[in-house]
């Protein structure tokens, strides 16, 4: 009998892993790392619980770390499968792997060089070989084409859907034999700018939806007025304004609304510096794919020129980052990563939030355990880089800009269904988000729910 066994984003929001077992084959969708609060992110540390050598496939819904951040460790531990992706998938994996090994090494010597570790020496996680062993695994295929993925065995089938939560981004129907399991990754928004609607799920016997924002609504759209009141606020108090943004999907929309508030005239036309070379390749990306943005963006904001202000400039050396660092010049400044767990931002955090006239906005989903999510909370002082960095600036979230579903989107979503699948299972949240969640589809949809707990394996 097929069974499934939850490896990762379960009861948790970070480290996407479903290992899905028919007759001898194993195949494992999504491969991400665990953030977060220590005794989560020490699970990258283990082993997994079936050997990397013995997994036949590997699938991956988006190029987000918490679901793709893995894959270079399994390679290391001997895995040497195809990795079947969409080709946007592909694209923005060749820059979101290589960047997190080299922050990984980058953290090892750190650590070593000023002795704020335990480990004697520490250890990156991966290296950039294995990395780049990794994205020579990708197998790229288009949005809506049944793909067989286990040599030898074509009935077990993997389909990608678009999710409209990322370029690339989809839930993988895989069908082994006659059971059709839908495997939901990440959900994204309706009538947002930039990426399209996620499309309608059809139908499955075994779902597997996320829950990141299933207890919470987002804010209302408001046109920007809220993000103008924020630039303007810091403008007058003539500081800067530091976004921790996920390079490759929350910058262009970032970007995108600071264009259009510039050519309204409801901000000042300031400097907005992108202090992440991947964040500027990512957007060149975006541009390359047209057919895969929003339908109702016009052809010419489907281009490169829409994610470009008046005053914009990559930052591409560290060189010129660090006298970014220093200058304390009005700007905006837009810096991986988005839950402020590593990258420049850091180094943006570390001097400009001891300054009250600075402004530090989040624009996605902070994970408990993050510095994201500290600052969110009201913390006096976060740690980086081994230093106690006390908290004057001041700290925004503007929710709007998620690409996660909220509860609302995801019960839009989940009416598409003709037909209930036979079981529904919570992942990819916290345990009250979880549990406000299957509260409501049992409720409203009188489907049954069940919450998966991690490492628990169930017969389908």
């Amino acid at each position: 009998m097929p069974s499934l066994t939850f490896l990762g984003a379960a009861g948790t929001v970070t480290g996407s892993k479903y290992l899905l077992e028919t007759g001898s084959r194993r195949v494992l969708v999504d491969c991400g790392l665990f953030q977060g609060l220590k005794d989560v992110r020490e699970r990258n540390w283990r082993s997994l619980p079936v050997d990397p050598r013995s997994i036949d496939a590997i699938v991956l819904t988006h190029a987000h770390l918490d679901h793709c951040g893995y894959l270079p460790r399994a390679v290391a531990h001997g895995y040497s499968g195809r990795v079947f992706c969409t080709p946007g998938t592909q694209d923005l994996c060749s820059l979101v792997l290589p960047d997190a090994a080299n922050i990984q090494e980058e953290d090892a010597r750190d650590a070593n060089r000023h002795g704020y570790t335990k480990h004697k020496p520490a250890l990156p996680l991966y290296t950039s070989e294995d990395a780049a062993r990794a994205l020579t695994l990708l197998q790229p295929v288009g949005y809506n084409r049944p793909m067989p993925i286990v040599p030898g065995v074509p009935d077990v089938t993997v389909e990608f859907v678009n999710a409209g939560h990322l370029l690339g981004s989809a839930y993988a129907r895989v069908r082994a034999g006659d059971l059709t399991i839908l495997f939901g990754g990440d959900l994204g928004r309706f009538g947002r700018p930039v990426l399209p609607d996620p499309d309608p799920p059809g139908n499955a016997d075994i779902l597997l939806v996320e829950s990141t924002y299933g207890d919470r609504l987002h804010q209302a759209d408001d046109n920007g007025a809220q993000l103008a009141r924020i630039i303007n606020e810091a403008v007058g108090r003539g500081g800067k304004l530091i976004i921790p943004s996920f390079a490759i999907g929350r910058s262009g929309e970032v970007i995108y609304w600071l264009k259009r508030l510039e050519e309204e005239r409801r901000i000042p036309v300031l400097p907005v510096y992108v202090d992440s070379p991947m964040a500027a390749r990512a957007l060149q990306f975006y541009a390359g794919r047209p057919g895969e943005l929003d339908p109702d963006m016009t052809p010419a904001a489907r281009s490169l020129a829409a994610f470009d202000t008046t005053r914009m400039t990559t930052v591409a050396s560290p060189q010129q980052s660090k006298e970014l660092v220093a200058s304390r010049k009005p700007a905006i400044v837009i810096a991986s990563s988005g839950m402020a767990t590593g990258g420049r931002v850091i180094h943006h955090l570390a001097a400009g939030l001891p300054d009250a006239r600075n402004t530090v906005m989040f624009v996605g989903y902070q994970a408990a355990g993050t510095r994201g999510r500290q600052l969110l909370e009201g913390a006096t002082s976060v740690r980086i880089k081994g230093q106690d960095v006390a908290v004057a600036a001041h700290i925004e979230q503007l929710d709007s800009m998620s690409a996660h579903a909220d509860y609302a989107e995801i019960m839009r979503w989940l009416s598409g269904f003709s037909r209930p699948p036979s079981m529904t299972y919570l992942v990819h949240g916290e345990p009250p988000a979880l549990e406000a969640l299957r509260q409501r589809i049992t409720s409203t949809l009188q489907w049954p729910v069940h919450v998966a707990g991690y490492e628990e394996r169930v017969e389908l």
